[in-house]
């Protein structure tokens, strides 16, 4: 393993030292500094380091650029210096959640937790799908035989039970019981509900109600907002039912009303929304289909910055699912191609050895599997004129694009490898605009040129990064001693198995709310509690190991299951020494067990913790 003391020494020298840094988390690619004294970050001297790979300051956010490596960087810094989070840190969690209760920043975390999870099944399916188109028009494959039928339903098997999916993820992300939300949009597609249809719009009777009949297969807008609904009902019968038929009777009456309320209210407005969605893009793209793809091509990097683009992305999906083609994503990849342009311009103007291996290494990655942020922060926002290269190569590139109406046939990432997927009639279109945005971004980078040093004031459009990384932070339930959730003598938490987090060892028998939420599962022993943050962090609190086996016995819960409880409530009293007696061990795992939609679980440095101290960071990229 690579030391990185010298390295760590010279980042701690360049924000100020270790007596002006108030807290210090990271996430994929960065550190990120709360200082106290601002104008001590020293952004030329932290440049001039190796190893770091640009110094950013950000709306009172002090960010050191490293790369893949950051973990270690972080690990050893942590190692060597005493870094404690303090008052400020608190002020900047408050603030924090203040962002997060904003309407359309929720929309987009919601967004991006549902589809996210699923974005690798349909890439995967996407290329398979193209695969197939080149082995039955150049090799030869009988598109009547077995083995293409075989793997057509292999690629078609995703999009064709695409809401299933949705509504399994979507359940994740508002609380609902998974399960149960799949089964519900599983009706939509099953044979005989599907076989009362004839024709798209034929209407049938349910209990003298007439529902109109649609086609569920590939739509996203109705799973969505199926199980979002669904959520507040679950939340409604799990308050009212009592427990001991909660387990049958939950569900049963979950079914009994959301599947004809989706078949007969829900779906067709979802049906009609994506429709309308759809129709409004070839509407755009009929009028002007190289304005159209202009916008995007250039703006697209912009919306990734600030993290928006997640609400264009279910538009990519719908077109793929109503219409089997997609004219959104080749003018994207054009965003994608100007920016390996840019770090190709880099290469072959920089002077500077160090710059020229850098723009050379952040290259091929975006050019083979379409990772541009290296290239965005480390080149274009850094040097400033090679982000006015993209803007004007995406912009001719996508306006290319968007006049000749190119296509993809699947959701994929825009790169050299993903090609077959964009091999549809307009393929020699999607070639050349993608070398029009590659190619004029080079030259304008060379031409343009760029201030090696790298200096930054504060017009620089750096400032939009900031809204890269949404986080959520989750507060101590309980006062205790830390203990890594590896050393928990439970392989059921010590594996990771249930998600990633952190173990206490409390030394009161009070568990405080670690966040605003609701509580979504409270256990009938009271050992475990359930809640699912505002933010959509799902958290659980298990007190003790194996303590499921008192039966409720020395715990006394002040909430109930479908409670809303803000941060800081008292949810559960337990009697540790009573516990103890009984031969029980109290380390409590807190696991968020949605850690699959975070790119990063930064876990508290401190040894103990008191109640409603800083414990976990959940960070999305």
């Amino acid at each position: 393993m690579a030391d990185y003391t010298n390295l760590a020494k010279a980042i701690v020298n360049g924000v100020g030292g270790e007596e002006n840094i108030i807290s210090l988390y990271h996430c994929m690619t960065r550190l990120r500094f709360k200082l106290k004294n601002g104008s001590k970050f020293d952004v030329k001297e932290l440049e001039r380091t190796e190893g770091v790979i640009s110094a950013v300051k950000s709306n009172g956010q002090y960010q050191v650029i490293i790369g893949s490596h950051v973990s270690e960087v972080f690990e050893t810094i942590s190692q060597h210096y005493n870094i404690e989070s303090g008052a400020a840190k608190k002020q900047e969690e408050k603030q924090e959640n203040e962002k997060n209760g904003n309407v359309i920043a929720r929309f987009f975390n919601v967004m991006s937790s549902i589809i996210t999870p699923i974005v690798p099944t349909l890439a995967g399916s996407g290329m398979l799908k193209a695969l197939l188109v080149i082995l039955t028009t150049y090799f030869g494959m009988s598109a009547e035989g077995s083995t293409y039928m075989i793997l057509s339903a292999a690629s078609n098997a995703v999009f064709y039970f695409f809401p299933i999916m949705l509504a399994f993820s979507a359940a994740r992300t508002f609380g609902s019981n998974a399960f149960v939300s799949a089964a519900i949009m599983a009706a939509l597609l099953e044979p005989k509900f599907t076989g009362l249809m004839k024709n798209v719009g034929d209407t049938v009777d349910f209990a003298n109600i007439p529902i109109v009949l649609m086609n569920y297969s590939g739509q996203i807008i109705p799973a969505i907002l199926t199980i979002w609904l669904f959520s507040y009902l679950e939340s409604f019968l799990n308050r009212y039912i009592p427990k001991i038929i909660q387990m049958f009777a939950v569900p049963m009456l979950s079914l009994l009303i959301m599947v004809p309320l989706a078949a007969g209210l829900i779906g067709p407005m979802g049906v009609f929304a994506g429709n309308a969605i759809a129709d409004g893009i070839g509407y755009l793209n009929g009028q002007s289909g190289m304005l159209t793809g202009a916008i995007i091509g250039a703006g697209w990097t912009f919306l990734v910055m600030f993290g928006v683009h997640w609400g264009v992305v279910p538009a990519m999906l719908n077109n793929l699912s109503t219409t089997g083609f997609d004219t959104i994503r080749p003018p994207v990849a054009n965003a994608t191609f100007a920016q390996a342009g840019v770090a190709f311009g880099v290469f072959l103007k920089a002077k500077d050895k160090k710059l020229k291996s850098y723009a050379l290494s952040v290259m091929m990655p975006a050019l083979l599997a379409g990772i541009t942020e290296p290239i965005v922060y480390g080149l274009s926002v850094k040097y400033k004129r090679p982000m006015i290269a993209a803007v004007i190569g995406g912009t001719l590139g996508g306006g290319f694009a968007g006049a000749m109406k190119t296509t993809v046939m699947a959701y994929v990432f825009p790169a050299l490898t993903t090609l077959p997927a964009f091999m549809t009639g307009t393929f020699v279109y999607y070639i050349i605009s993608i070398t029009i945005a590659f190619v004029v971004t080079v030259v304008l980078t060379y031409i343009l040129g760029f201030n090696e040093e790298g200096e930054h004031d504060a017009s620089s459009p750096e400032v939009i990064k900031e809204y890269a990384v949404q986080r959520s932070t989750v507060l101590s339930p309980m006062s205790g001693k830390i203990v890594p959730l590896q050393k928990v003598n439970d392989s059921a938490f010590s594996s990771e198995a249930m998600g990633k987090g952190i173990a206490i060892h409390p030394i009161e028998g009070k568990v405080y709310a670690p966040v605003s939420g609701k509580v979504t599962t409270l256990f009938y022993t009271k050992h475990a509690i359930g809640l699912t943050s505002d933010t959509q962090t799902e958290i659980l609190i298990h007190i003790g190991l194996n303590t499921v086996k008192l039966n409720g016995e020395y715990f006394k819960a002040h909430v109930k299951q479908g409670d809303d409880v803000e941060q800081g409530q008292l949810l559960i009293e337990f009697d540790i020494q009573k516990i103890q007696e009984e031969g029980y061990d109290v380390t409590t795992p807190i696991i968020i067990t949605n850690s699959n939609i975070y790119t990063d679980i930064i876990e508290t440095e401190k040894k103990s913790v008191l109640s409603q101290e800083i414990l976990l960071t959940a960070v999305v990229l």
